[in-house]
């Protein structure tokens, strides 16, 4: 529940506003004891007052990665989502500069474009010193206007990926933003003006005397001078390092649509040679499909064959087996035949014999073979004795 961001909240970016954060770094910033002990139930009123506290920034450290106090904070102000008007009072804050450098990190993750360099660039005139801890957990030097520029030029600080926000000169080109004005450019109007007021008088003093003339060059006049003219090449340096980071800035931007542009085309060759290999696929497919059908229907035709021929074989064979029956019939020899006809009337002579028994004319008795055969000569049945 304590993690949870705010319900009130409204989404950042098109996304819940603790997202800006990795997910890895915010598991670690939730396991962390400083988030469960101080950080629990913080508001935007007592959120200061762990502001002022702060005396570093960074990221994570040691071989844990381990978070910082202030992306502890960082992360509470994502979760709480305090209003605009008091991350403003946060970056306009004089004293603290740790509450500065808390609420410029807030408005460069959450804020428009258009806000960022209007709050933000102001902070280039503050050369107050930080101690930033490192990721091997040492602490390091550097200046409130080196992280403004940071933030303003870089994709990453303290381990969190910034929101990318466009340049200044399309902004200025659209008319969203004004020309960027120096700080010092009323001190050299005045400065100027101040010159062209002393030229005269210069001349005449270097007419009139030499003391006059070393007197007009005094050093403080002097030191004014050389201050005067550092401030100018300063700012000539800034505005020509300005043009070359502009210039650098559309190089790489044309740079990356070229190379947006030819990754393009490359992955459109690919899915061209990949429809074609596709293509061939499917018709190497089709071809073996037809190879194969032809390779069953040639087998099936030679199956067919074979059958039909062994058909053919075997009536073949059961005609001749049958011709070379009739012609063994019909091709017997004499003896085997006289064999056969002698087997044949064996029979019948058993059967006269029976017939003959059977009249009863073979008795033993005289008589009555004799009675049995004139019974039989009537047609009559032999006696049964």
């Amino acid at each position: 529940m304590a993690n949870r961001t705010d319900p009130l909240a409204k989404s950042i970016h098109g996304t819940n506003p603790q997202n800006l954060v990795e997910k890895i770094l915010r598991s670690k910033i939730y396991q962390h004891t400083y988030w469960k002990e101080q950080c629990f139930g913080l508001t935007a009123e007592t959120l200061v007052d762990k502001a002022m506290e702060l005396d570093h920034l960074g990221g994570t450290y040691g071989g844990s990665r381990r978070p910082t106090p202030f992306m502890c904070l960082i992360l509470k102000m994502l979760q709480i989502q305090p209003d605009k008007e008091i991350v403003v009072e946060f970056i306009k804050n004089d004293e603290y500069k740790y509450v500065r450098i808390l609420g410029a990190f807030y408005m460069r993750l959450t804020g428009s474009v258009t806000d960022v360099y209007r709050y933000l660039e102001p902070l280039y005139n503050d050369y107050r010193k930080l101690r930033r801890k490192s990721p091997d957990g040492k602490y390091s030097l550097t200046h409130v206007d080196e992280v403004i520029d940071e933030l303003l030029t870089k994709d990453y600080s303290c381990d969190v990926a910034l929101p990318r926000v466009q340049k200044r000169w399309n902004l200025e080109a659209c008319g969203l933003l004004e020309p960027r004005r120096s700080a010092l450019e009323d001190d050299f109007e005045e400065e100027e003006e101040k010159e062209e007021e002393e030229q005269p008088m210069d001349s005449l003093e270097d007419d009139t005397h030499e003391k006059s003339y070393y007197r007009g060059r005094s050093p403080t006049r002097e030191r004014d001078r050389d201050r005067r003219r550092d401030r100018q090449h300063r700012d000539r340096d800034y505005d020509r390092e300005y043009a070359r980071g502009r210039e650098r800035d559309r190089d790489r931007d044309r740079e990356r649509d070229y190379d947006r542009d030819r990754d393009r085309e490359r992955d459109r060759e690919r899915d061209r040679h990949r429809a074609r290999d596709d293509k061939d696929y499917g018709r190497e497919r089709d071809r073996e499909g037809r190879e194969r059908e032809r390779r069953d229907r040639d087998r099936a035709r030679r199956r067919s064959r074979s059958r039909s021929r062994s058909r053919d074989r075997r009536d073949r064979d059961h005609e001749d087996g049958e011709y070379r029956k009739r012609r063994t019939r019909g091709s017997v020899s004499p003896r085997r035949r006289t064999e056969d006809n002698g087997s044949r009337d064996e029979p019948r002579k058993k059967k006269e014999k029976k017939e003959k028994k059977s009249d009863g004319t073979d008795h033993p008795d005289p008589e009555i073979a004799e009675a049995n055969r004139l019974r039989a000569s009537l047609g009559l049945k032999p006696l049964k004795l």
